[in-house]
Order: structure tokens, then C-alpha cells, then sequence
């Protein structure tokens, strides 16, 4: 990549040059990813990717900080957004204490709020207050219990109407650009063509101004199951248990270390 982007240099690309963003949790990620990748998002998926459950909602704004930092840390040149955990922006009040505190003990360049229609106005409290905010639609994961596990938005006009509500309050609230979740793709085309500001895609299609994925997705380290939208582009889990085992086996075999390896 060339310098580091910009709010402004990033809405410029909707409509020239789709949007490269990937997630990242630690330093040695954020460092390899950043040559390639436009943003780097440090998404609560960090609860299911690094700490093992079953969903993003037990994700602290504490540990948010603390990867947020570490990704900062990896990355120094690249645009680093941080997730608002699930119940940090209930209200206008907490939300801006919150995001504060991500902005002040971090160096992320923005927050990302989950919600449509229902957050604008917490989306513009923010935005009015010098947070600059990306907003997060379609399927949304912090709300997936409430909802009864992950399913895919836009099956129906009324959902239709009701993203394209979603995207137009998120934009008008003052969000710079914003992701669309786990949304039929013409829906997810749609929204795009209908806001003046990038639409980063996750499991919705290829017709909007960017795309997202979590690392530990598609380079395949995650083993339990595969989205439909992931697209594998290393078979990373095999690979670690290769290396691991073949040092494994070097120790047992009192075959490593060698003279080279030995002060």
C-alpha cells in the first residue's frame, strides 16, 4: 500500500477502487497484513478467533482497547478501526464516554457501531463530537442471540425497505462509510448505489465498494466451520500442525537443535 489512508481518501475511492479491509488482533498480523490491506478492522470476532466462544458478546471495551493497541502497534501506517463492544453504546451519553476512552488510549481512527435507524441518533452524537464512526448493517452479529443464531438479511421486501432505511440514517448520521453483513447481493447492490459512501461487504455479494474478512476465516486457522461467504486462500490450520509436528518429532528425536542452533 502506498501512505496511510484517510477518511476523505477513503470515501474517494467509492465507485473507482473497491476496498481491501481485513481483521487483526495482535501486532505480528496487523504487520503482514498491512502491505495489502486498506483498513484493518479489530473486530469483537476477536471473542470467537483468540478466546474460543461462541459469539462476539462477552467482548470487553478493556480487551478492545488492549488489541486495538497491539494492532496500532503492528500496523503504524494503516487505518485501524475498532468494534464498540455489545452494550458500550446503549445510550447517546455512554457511547461518547466509550468511544472517548478508544480514542484517547488508543490511535484507531475510528469506531464501528452495530445498528441501523435505531443507532442514527447515537451514530450522530458521535459523529458531532469529533468520533468518527463506521456504521455496521445487515446482519449484526452482536444481536445474534436476541435474533436466534446468524441469519441472512434482504430475503424479504420488508427487510429490504428496511436496510435501505438503515443505510440512509447511518449515512445521514454522519458515518464515513459502513459495513453491510450477510445480505442477499442484489440487496446489498442496491444500498450501496443508493449512499454516496463506501459499503464494505461481508457475505454480500461482490456488487458493493469493498470487502471484509476475518484472517483467521480465510486463511483457514479456524476449523470448526466455514461460512459460505469465506473463501479459503490457505489451508493454515494443516500447516501449523505440520510445522508443530515436525518439532515435535525433531525433539523427540534429540534432532533439533543442531550445532547451528546452539551457542
Amino acid at each position: 500500500m502506498g501512505k496511510k489512508l484517510t477518511i476523505s481518501s477513503i470515501q474517494k475511492q467509492k465507485g473507482v477502487k473497491p476496498i481491501v479491509m481485513i481483521t487483526a488482533y495482535d501486532a505480528l498480523f496487523a504487520k503482514l497484513f498491512e502491505e495489502s490491506a486498506d483498513m484493518i478492522l479489530v473486530g469483537d470476532s476477536l471473542n470467537m478467533s483468540f478466546a474460543g466462544k461462541s459469539d462476539t458478546i462477552s467482548a470487553t471495551l478493556d480487551q478492545m482497547i488492549y488489541h486495538t493497541n497491539a494492532v496500532c502497534n503492528g500496523a503504524k501506517e494503516s487505518f485501524v478501526v475498532c468494534d464498540m463492544p455489545f452494550g458500550t453504546y446503549l445510550n447517546k451519553e455512554e457511547a461518547l464516554k466509550n468511544a472517548i476512552k478508544v480514542f484517547q488510549e488508543t490511535s484507531a481512527a475510528c469506531v464501528k457501531i452495530e445498528g441501523g435507524e435505531d443507532k442514527a441518533e447515537i451514530i450522530k452524537h458521535l459523529t458531532s463530537n469529533a468520533i468518527a464512526v463506521c456504521g455496521h448493517i445487515g446482519l449484526l452479529p452482536q444481536s445474534v442471540r436476541s435474533e436466534g443464531g446468524y441469519k441472512v438479511k434482504g430475503k424479504t421486501e420488508e427487510q429490504r425497505e428496511q436496510l435501505l432505511k438503515d443505510a440512509k440514517a447511518v449515512e445521514a448520521a454522519g458515518a464515513f462509510c459502513m459495513v453491510i453483513e450477510g445480505t442477499k447481493a442484489d440487496v446489498a447492490k442496491e444500498i450501496a448505489e443508493s449512499v454516496s459512501i463506501p459499503v464494505i461487504g461481508i457475505g454480500a455479494g461482490a456488487d458493493v465498494d469493498g470487502q471484509v474478512l476475518v484472517f483467521s476465516d480465510m486463511l483457514g486457522f479456524f476449523e470448526e466451520f466455514t461460512p459460505k461467504f469465506v473463501k479459503k486462500y490457505l489451508d493454515g490450520a494443516t500447516l501449523v500442525k505440520e510445522a508443530v509436528a515436525q518439532y515435535a518429532d525433531e525433539v523427540d528425536k534429540k534432532e533439533f537443535p543442531k550445532e547451528e542452533h546452539t551457542y
